[in-house]
């Protein structure tokens, strides 16, 4: 019998005047059902009242969607932000203190742009604040005056890592994704392997070494309509298979979970 599997997506805390709202964008709920056949479940940003590790208990997969919020730079010693730039310490909160935890628990781990930028954080890595200002690499913005279909389009190729995860999912060694970040990799979190670069040598996807199951990160946002591009079904099929896997082993230890479907 085939379970299918759990999945959860930290959320933003948002403010829509004058009350707050825990938020995930409707594309990355599409994915957890369409990419990855699964049942998507909110993470609410409250981790200082709730227990992480029983809300991990319940969950098959966890997916680190992206944000219009940044990582608060303290957390990586870096200089204070602009007085503009959008902040969300309680989606930090969750998302610093599930990482880790996601990775012994053998829990699939999905982080996506804001996602990705959090495991590179939560590893000890460190974050550039402005790509576009840093010498020697491209600006991997997108131009807010195109249609959204234009932003989240095709923006460049990456470079595949040979013998890493990407590189045994996708025969394509520079497949093509869209771009749309000003934020990026700066040092390399401990124990990340590098799965894809861009043409500049950013880091565009890093998977976790020693992970007993799927553990990648990417810049780019393969939740937008991944039917469209291979490159990001077949990474959606991988982590989906890995939810499974994980969903099936929960049914083992528990048979009475047959009663939820």
């Amino acid at each position: 019998m085939s379970f299918k599997p759990i999945i959860g997506l930290t959320a933003d805390s948002k403010l829509i005047d004058p009350h707050v709202y825990h938020c995930v964008g409707e594309k990355y709920i599409r994915s957890v059902i369409e990419g990855a056949g699964g049942i998507p479940v909110l993470i609410p940003p409250v981790s200082r009242e709730v227990d992480l590790l029983e809300v991990l208990s319940i969950l098959d997969g966890v997916v680190l969607p992206g944000s219009y919020s940044n990582i608060e730079p303290h957390h990586y010693g870096g200089e204070a932000p602009d007085p503009d730039s959008l902040l969300d310490p309680d989606r930090d909160h969750v998302d610093l203190n599930l990482i880790d935890a996601t990775v012994e628990l053998g829990i699939p781990l999905f982080g996506i742009c804001r996602g990705f930028q959090s495991i590179n954080v939560a590893r000890g890595g460190t974050i550039h604040q402005k790509v576009h200002q840093v010498a020697g690499l491209n600006d991997h913005r997108e131009n807010p005056d195109d249609p959204i279909e234009v932003q989240y389009g095709p923006a460049h190729t990456v470079s595949i890592a040979p013998g890493g995860v990407l590189q045994a999912l996708f025969d394509d060694p520079e497949p093509e994704v869209n771009s749309v970040h000003w934020q990026g990799v700066d040092r390399l979190g401990e124990g990340l392997r590098v799965e894809a670069t861009a043409a500049d040598g950013l880091v565009e996807a890093f998977s976790i070494l020693g992970a007993r199951t799927f553990a990648l990160g990417v810049q780019w946002h393969p939740e937008w309509k991944p039917s469209d591009s291979p490159f990001y079904a077949a990474i959606w099929a991988a982590f989906a298979k890995a939810c499974r896997e994980r969903a099936a082993w929960r049914h083992r230890q528990n048979p009475l979970r047959a009663s939820n479907y």
